[in-house]
């Protein structure tokens, strides 16, 4: 399970968010997530995937939209004092252009920021459409490092 309890994010004061939408420190339902995956053309997962990102994250931020659908999602994975790892930040498409990814990701950081000891090492990998957004929140490329995986 999550370690955040389901309450709303520290930033929901200072962050804003369309009217109407909440920010939870909570994870999506498996449905959801793997739903929002795909709309978000993200890499396609299972329901047994989502179950084990949704129960060992360190962290969650959703949005909600008025009507209690899931607008926008993101998590931490990490050890929780030094490494933070930021992943499946997306906002479904309709809810787009609206600072929801925004809003997502300074309430991540803001986290991170409040339980880790000065200088933790915060990653994540960026997909074009998301590496504007980024930038302006002040990541940069992790060179002469080089993101890699291996493919299974």
């Amino acid at each position: 399970m999550s370690r955040t309890p389901s309450r709303p994010g520290p930033s929901a004061e200072r962050t804003s968010l369309p009217h109407g939408y909440s920010m939870l420190e909570a994870p999506p339902t498996s449905a959801e997530y793997v739903r929002m995956r795909e709309v978000t053309g993200l890499s396609p997962r299972t329901p047994a995937q989502a179950g084990g990102a949704l129960d060992a994250s360190w962290a969650w931020t959703t949005v909600r939209d008025p009507d209690g659908a899931l607008a926008a999602m993101g998590r931490v994975i990490g050890d929780g004092t030094w490494y933070f790892h930021l992943a499946d930040i997306a906002t479904d498409p309709a809810h787009q252009r609206q600072g929801l990814g925004r809003a997502v990701m300074e309430d991540l950081i803001a986290r991170i920021d409040a339980a880790a000891p000065p200088e933790p090492y915060i990653t994540l990998l960026a997909d074009p459409p998301g590496q504007s957004l980024y930038r302006s929140l002040g990541f940069v490329d992790s060179a002469p490092s080089l993101g890699m995986r291996l493919p299974r």
